[in-house]
C-alpha cells in the first residue's frame, strides 16, 4: 500500500512536461454547434454568500459509518486476496482514442478549448444506457501525480434506471484509465459494490455517481442510495476479482459474479447526513466533488444539485480530511464520528455538475469554479468562477453566450502537477489547463 509521505519519488519534471506537451486539438468545429435555443445569456450566479449560522451549517453535518474489518476480511477470504490499481491497469482491455467523430468533438467545450480529449471504446458508447459523470486522477491521490507505477484517471459512470439489462439498472462502475501514454490511454472497468450479510455476499451500488475523489488509498463517491446517504468510501487496495461470468451480482454457485465484470470494489464505509434525506430546506443533494490541496489540511469540496433554471439556490462547501495516519483518505471526525463542514456558501447557480476550489497566488481566498448544465438540462452548459465579490464566465459566439462549457458536463478535477483541469462530457474525457481556463473568463 502506498501512503503519503512514504516511498516518495523524486519529481518527474521531464515526464510531466512531456505529459503536457500534447498537440492542442483542432476543435473549431465545435464552436459553431451552439443552437439558437442555447444562445440565451445565462443568469449570472453573482457573489458567494457565506453560510455561518448553526441552522445553516448543521444541515451539512455527516455521520461516519465504517464497515467492520471482519466483514471485509470475510469477503476477501472467500473471494481471494485483493488487488490494487496496478493490477487493474495492467489488465486494461479497452482503448480511449483521440481520433474521434465530429459528434464526439461537438460535446467538448467551445471556450476554452480542450487541449486533450479522448472518446471511449465504441463498445461502451454504442448505447446511452451508461453515462459518465465524474472524474478524479492520481494527481488527487498523491501530490506527485503517480500511483504505484502509473499515472491514472478514474471516471465514474452510472447506468440508466429505465433501460438495458435488468441486472445493470441504476448501477455504478468506474473506468480505470492508464494515462502513462497520452497518445494511447487504455482502461478497464471495475463495478462498485457494497458488502452485505457480514461479508458473506455483496450487492451492486445502485446509485448515481455524479461526484468522485481519489485521495490517498480511498475513493469517495456521491450517492443517492438510502434515506440519508451522502458518500460511499472505497479502498483502492481492496479490489476483488470475480470468478464466474454470469448476469448475477454477488455470490453464485461456483464462486462470485458481477454481471460480466472481472473486478469489483466493495465499499469500506459511508457518510450520511444527520439532517436526513436531502430536501429543499434541509440536507443537500450531493452533486459534485473535488479535492483542494490549497487548504491545511487538504479538503473535500462539494456542490449541491438543484434543478437547472429553478429558483432553489445551491450550496457549496468543504470538509477537512483527517491527518491521522491510521485514517488515511477519510474525513476528519469528532469523537462521535461526526464530520462538520469547515466552510460553506450559497450560490445562485443551479444545475451544478462540477465544482472546484483553487486559491490563486496572492489571492485572499479561493476561487470557486462551478460547471452548470444548460437551463434545458442538455446541450452546452456554462462554467463560472465565483468568489465573495462576484462571478465571471467565458463568452462564445457572436451573441456573447455563456453556454461555452461541455455538453452535459460532469465533475471537475485539478491535476496539480500538470496544471490541468479534467472533466467529462456526455461523450468524451478531456482536459483544459487551468491557466487557459482562467484566461478565458471575463
Amino acid at each position: 500500500m502506498k501512503h503519503r509521505g512514504r516511498h516518495r519519488r523524486r519529481r518527474r519534471g521531464a515526464a510531466v512536461r512531456a505529459f503536457l506537451a500534447g498537440t492542442a486539438l483542432a476543435l473549431t468545429a465545435a464552436a459553431t454547434l451552439i443552437s439558437a435555443s442555447q444562445a440565451t445569456v445565462t443568469e449570472n450566479p453573482g457573489a458567494l454568500k457565506p453560510l455561518t449560522s448553526p441552522a445553516e451549517t448543521d444541515q451539512l453535518r455527516l455521520q461516519e459509518h465504517l464497515v467492520p474489518a471482519r466483514t471485509l476480511n470475510r469477503l476477501a477470504s472467500s473471494m481471494g486476496r485483493p488487488v490494487g490499481v496496478d493490477a487493474v491497469l495492467q489488465s486494461a482491455d479497452r482503448t480511449a482514442s483521440a481520433d474521434c467523430t465530429s459528434e464526439d468533438h461537438a460535446s467538448l467545450p467551445v471556450a476554452p478549448a480542450a487541449t486533450r480529449a479522448y472518446c471511449w471504446d465504441p463498445a461502451d458508447t454504442a448505447t446511452t444506457a451508461w453515462r459518465p459523470a465524474s472524474v478524479t486522477t492520481s494527481g488527487d491521490a498523491d501530490d506527485d501525480g503517480v500511483w504505484g507505477t502509473h499515472r491514472a484517471i478514474l471516471t465514474g459512470w452510472t447506468h440508466s434506471t429505465t433501460t438495458g439489462a435488468t441486472a445493470e439498472r441504476g448501477l455504478a462502475r468506474v473506468a480505470f484509465v492508464d494515462a502513462d501514454d497520452p497518445d494511447r490511454p487504455v482502461y478497464r472497468w471495475v463495478l462498485l459494490v457494497v458488502p452485505v450479510d457480514g461479508g458473506r455476499d455483496y450487492r451492486g451500488l445502485a446509485s448515481g455517481v455524479s461526484g468522485m475523489v481519489w485521495y490517498q488509498d480511498k475513493l469517495l463517491v456521491t450517492t443517492t442510495t438510502g434515506s440519508a446517504d451522502a458518500l460511499y468510501v472505497y479502498d483502492l487496495d481492496r479490489i476483488q476479482r470475480t470468478t464466474v461470468d454470469t448476469p448475477a451480482i454477488g455470490r453464485v454457485p461456483g464462486g462470485w459474479s458481477a454481471d460480466g465484470y472481472e473486478y469489483v470494489m466493495p465499499a469500506v464505509g459511508s457518510y450520511r447526513y444527520l439532517a436526513g434525506r436531502c430536501t429543499a430546506s434541509g440536507a443537500p443533494c450531493p452533486a459534485s466533488l473535488s479535492l483542494d490541496r490549497g487548504t491545511a489540511p487538504d479538503s473535500l469540496v462539494a456542490g449541491e444539485w438543484t434543478v437547472p433554471g429553478s429558483d432553489r439556490h445551491a450550496r457549496l462547501w468543504r470538509y477537512a480530511f483527517s491527518t491521522d495516519p491510521a485514517r488515511a483518505g477519510l474525513l476528519a471526525t469528532d469523537a462521535a464520528g461526526r464530520v462538520d463542514a469547515v466552510e460553506a456558501y450559497r450560490t445562485r447557480a443551479t444545475g451544478i455538475r462540477g465544482v472546484l476550489s483553487y486559491r490563486q497566488a496572492g489571492a485572499k481566498g479561493p476561487s470557486w469554479y462551478v460547471g452548470r448544465l444548460s437551463g434545458s438540462g442538455d446541450g452546452h452548459g456554462g462554467l463560472w468562477r465565483q468568489d465573495a465579490k462576484g462571478a465571471k464566465a467565458a463568452h462564445c459566439g457572436s451573441d456573447a453566450s455563456h453556454h461555452c462549457w461541455a455538453a452535459s458536463a460532469g465533475s471537475l478535477s485539478y491535476w496539480q502537477e500538470t496544471g490541468e483541469v479534467w472533466s467529462v462530457s456526455d461523450r468524451m474525457l478531456f482536459a483544459v489547463p487551468l491557466a487557459v481556463l482562467d484566461g478565458s473568463l471575463g
